[in-house]
């Protein structure tokens, strides 16, 4: 069944800038925008529910009751702490970040809804949705490299680091690009996160 995610929320630029960040996360997903509830629940489908609502706190005062029957699959987007006892255990996000803070923001809250860091030689892993399912396993030098890229490296410092020249790190971000089928810095960020490469923090 493919997860079905929606964001509820009536700045449009917003939503398309988190649909885009959360369709790399999870491929696989069903990712909707939509401006109120009630425009939701008129796609709502009782065989292929939705597993998470990211909600604006304006969307969230106004249908306090649904999303507290919802609250664990409720993740609200304000800058702002929520007023109010009732909603002390939602989960929030704060969209108003820079795009890679954003990023590091919503993998935080992956790791910690499944209790840490993946280990990426466990075959039970937990993983989002579509990352990474059909990929070539990487050689112990290219996790080495792609831990690098990740937290920011740029390659001569990479060759520097692990006493390599700028040619053979360069090849091996061509390889783990061609076995993992991403292509951009926040992509294999998001699967060397949620493989165990590097923690959230790291980023």
């Amino acid at each position: 069944m493919i997860p079905r995610i929606a964001i509820i929320d009536q700045n449009t630029l917003e939503a398309t800038g988190l649909k885009n960040i959360l369709s790399d996360m999870a491929p696989m997903a069903d990712v909707s925008v939509f401006s109120s509830v009630e425009a939701m629940e008129q796609e709502a489908d009782a065989a292929a529910p939705f597993v998470h609502f990211f909600v604006s706190s304006q969307v969230l005062i106004a249908n306090a009751d649904y999303f507290l029957q919802r609250q664990r699959q409720t993740i609200v987007l304000t800058a702002q702490p929520i007023a109010g006892p009732q909603f002390s255990h939602l989960h929030t996000l704060n969209t108003s970040q820079l795009e890679h803070d954003l990023l590091r923001s919503i993998l935080q809250l992956f790791q910690r809804a499944h209790g840490g860091t993946p280990n990426p030689h466990h075959e039970g892993r937990p993983q989002l949705s579509g990352m990474g399912e059909s990929e070539e396993a990487l050689s112990p030098r290219e996790v080495e490299v792609l831990s690098l890229v990740v937290r920011g490296f740029i390659n001569k410092e990479i060759a520097d680091r692990l006493c390599i020249s700028l040619p053979t790190v360069i090849t091996h971000r061509k390889n783990i690009c061609d076995k993992l089928h991403l292509r951009s810095v926040s992509a294999l960020t998001i699967y060397a996160v949620t493989h165990g490469i590097v923690s959230a923090e790291e980023i």
